[in-house]
């Protein structure tokens, strides 16, 4: 198969000659012109085609489009760019945990408003009626208002170490007060009573051990053991969750306990199923230590979805570390759960291991979600606290592909105010970072390995390095499935990427790449055709204005009219 890279460009860093192939009679519908792009340390001159046609002749166009008024772009992007231009829009995405706080339509609208890009369904807690009565309200959003809001299922895993106080909402521990931990099985709540969901939930435990709470929510040592009950002291007040996580430690060490659980329980098998019929995006796969249980998963979704799910691996044991690049390998995608990985390694040893999966995550080109803890004390207070602030610009600093709320957004009293915090604090770090021009290519890791990929790869590169040089407005990217807008993604280019697809299963998978804003627009095989239809719909609305400069990668595959399949780079100034 020939690949044909449409565009010229010189040995050296820089580029000199943008070559555009349109239509036959050039001269007629366009004009070769020579643009200047300052930058700090260089001036690049490129020698590319700009549009031309007075207000008549687009709107003649404009008659002949298909597409005319469904441009495809969800209402909150096109309201940011319109307000803050292409240089303004945040390119971390925010994840949401939906939870009783923020389950009403009108609180689901004004998270989608606030920036959410992702919907969090967490299946530890709630019944599938009440996961149902949600994921249809997002739909609806999305319907209705404009919205692009994608649905993530988190799978609850074979969790032996949950304990619920059955009370609806967070409880206080005070200091040295009583509580009983029992696997016995009972409906409702007791007071200063535990229920474990697992028999052996005592086994090995001693007294004088500690049970740690969510990661250092409240911390309990137990001074009584009586059959599989625990009778336990709260030695470190706190906040105690419904259906929380526990750990025990002993003499300062995590007390290791192996029972050989399957990844995926029954119950996640019922709520995987649950999940395919009601169309959901993406599956967060609880307590990931091998590659297989993400194969496995992937391959059953395979035959069981007409849709693409995508699969992510949350990374929160010692063992998914070891195994780490085999399971990003593998999966769609990586949720960093910093709350439980920070049970089983060091505390101390935590913001080097974040770095280090986000950066394998870019190496491998897989989105990357931050979560746990980022703003955890606007569970209970309307401000954060500046260290959780410096967190989050930490985060974005090592451009993680997003940010996730929590109990923040699913049982806090300040949900909207934590995710404006995201929001701010995300679009301040991205401009700091582009003022200091911190962007790095990862031209070091090829994924490549057959022509075509190299080729696909490449000109991806090349884009980006060509983008960031010549100080371009925009990227526009035109992606059956989404990969070429993942590798421009991946190599964090100063502008926006505009990825128009013409798949919704694409275009919501895409809500979670960084930099990404998709559209769901009708493509056709003519590239060019394409390339018109879009800039004409985006001018229409007053989203790109004269003198605005794009840089457009397109991926066509072959047709009887064109036998060859074309890549292309071209550049455009809007006049």
């Amino acid at each position: 198969m020939a690949m044909v890279l449409k565009s010229t460009m010189a040995a050296s860093s820089l580029v000199r000659q943008s070559s555009i192939s349109g239509n036959p009679s050039l001269d007629l519908n366009h004009r070769v012109s020579n643009l200047r792009f300052k930058g700090k340390q260089h001036v690049v001159k490129v020698r590319a085609t700009v549009e031309v046609g007075g207000v008549e002749d687009l709107k003649k166009r404009r008659s002949n489009v298909a597409l005319e008024g469904n441009l495809g772009l969800d209402m909150v992007s096109e309201g940011e760019l319109m307000v803050k231009g292409f240089r303004g829009l945040r390119k971390t995405k925010l994840v949401c945990t939906v939870g009783p706080a923020c389950s009403s339509l009108e609180d689901l609208e004004k998270l989608a408003l606030g920036g959410m890009n992702v919907a969090r369904l967490n299946m530890c807690h709630g019944t599938r009626e009440w996961h149902r009565d949600v994921i249809r309200k997002i739909k609806k959003l999305n319907e209705e208002k404009g919205f692009s809001v994608s649905v993530m299922i988190d799978t609850e895993g074979s969790q032996i170490h949950v304990v619920d106080h059955g009370a609806p909402s967070s409880v206080k521990v005070e200091e040295d007060s009583i509580w009983l931990f029992t696997a016995e099985n009972f409906v409702g709540s007791r007071p200063f009573t535990v229920q474990a969901n697992y028999p052996g939930f005592s086994e090995g435990i001693e007294v004088g051990d500690e049970i740690v709470i969510d990661g250092g929510m409240a911390c309990f040592v137990v001074i009584e053991k009586t059959g599989n009950d625990l009778r336990c002291k709260c030695i470190d007040a706190g906040l105690f969750l419904p259906r929380a996580k526990c750990s025990f430690w002993r003499d300062g060490k995590l007390v290791g306990r192996n029972y050989k659980l399957p990844t995926l329980s029954t119950k996640d098998w019922a709520d995987i199923n649950f999940g395919i019929a009601e169309g959901v995006d993406f599956f967060a796969l609880s307590f990931v230590n091998h590659a297989d249980s993400v194969k496995d998963l992937k391959n059953y979704l395979s035959g069981k979805s007409t849709k693409s799910i995508k699969v992510l691996a949350k990374i929160e044991s010692l063992e998914s570390l070891h195994n780490l690049e085999e399971i990003v390998k593998a999966s769609d995608g990586i949720m960093v759960a910093r709350g439980d990985l920070g049970v089983e390694i060091p505390l101390e040893q935590i913001p080097t291991v974040q770095e280090d999966i986000i950066h394998i995550c870019r190496q491998q080109n897989k989105p990357v979600i931050v979560a746990s803890q980022l703003l955890e004390s606007m569970i209970e207070y309307p401000t954060p606290t500046r260290a959780e602030v410096a967190d989050i610009s930490e985060a974005v600093r090592q451009y993680a592909d997003a940010l996730m709320l929590s109990g923040e957004s699913a049982i806090g009293s300040f949900g909207q105010k934590a995710l404006t915090v995201l929001d701010m604090t995300s679009s301040r770090m991205e401009s700091w970072s582009r003022e200091e021009n911190r962007q790095s290519l990862l031209n070091h890791h090829k994924l490549g390995a057959s022509l075509p990929d190299c080729i696909t790869e490449q000109i991806c590169n090349c884009a980006v390095e060509m983008a960031n040089k010549l100080g371009v407005d925009a990227i526009f990217v035109y992606t059956k499935h989404g990969y070429m807008a993942s590798l421009l993604s991946r190599n964090r280019p100063d502008p926006p990427i505009f990825a128009f697809t013409d798949d919704e299963s694409t275009r919501m998978a895409l809500n979670l790449q960084w930099g990404v804003v998709p559209l769901l627009v009708d493509l056709s095989d003519d590239a060019e055709s394409n390339i018109s239809k879009s800039v004409q719909l985006m001018k229409s609305k007053g989203l790109i204005n004269k003198g605005d400069v794009v840089l457009v990668v397109s991926d066509v595959a072959p047709t009887r009219s064109t036998p060859m399949a074309l890549q292309s780079i071209q550049v455009k100034t809007i006049i």
